[in-house]
């Protein structure tokens, strides 16, 4: 038994503004070594907006624990004319850490991915973030080259879906 809940959530609420803005902030200290400023984070933003997260063409799953508290997300979405889904905005906060959320979240966009019709899923990951190179490795991605990368990648991975 988990000690947190993995259910569909919208891109949209407030409380996951508060947590891309941790998100962007951890990424910039551990892939840039500073903070990022709110023009940077626009720029990524809109550069790489979140807004595809939801139906009919993706999904955005939030992790709480049993009391309520906002304990990780990710997204999935279909890649444009293709089985393809995208594995985008997975983070887990540090409460959350070392309980499996991790696992669980990248199983639960898996058969989100599925559900959307996706017979592979692709996502993309810097080096300084040993967890999450570790994580996709354990869980059967495989290293391949760029798809249609966003930002500040130098890894990605693919996974071959199959329906349970």
């Amino acid at each position: 038994m988990s000690d947190w809940i993995i259910e569909a959530g919208s891109v949209l609420d407030a409380d996951v503004d508060d947590v891309m803005r941790e998100y962007f902030e951890e990424m910039g200290q551990r892939v840039l070594g500073r903070s990022v400023t709110s023009v940077e984070l626009d720029t990524v933003l809109a550069h790489d907006p979140h807004d595809d997260l939801g139906p009919p063409s993706g999904a955005f799953l939030v992790a709480r624990s049993n009391e309520g508290e906002f304990l990780g997300c990710a997204g999935v979405r279909m890649l444009n004319g293709t089985e393809t889904a995208e594995l985008k905005r997975m983070y887990v906060r540090p409460a959350g850490r070392g309980t499996g959320l991790g696992k669980g979240l990248l199983r639960a966009v898996e058969e989100t991915a599925v559900k959307l019709g996706a017979t592979r899923i692709v996502c993309e990951t810097n080096t300084q973030l040993i967890e999450a190179r570790t994580l996709y490795a354990r869980h059967g991605y495989q290293e391949t080259g760029p798809y249609e990368g966003h930002g500040r990648a130098d890894h990605w991975f693919v996974k071959k879906l199959t329906a349970e």
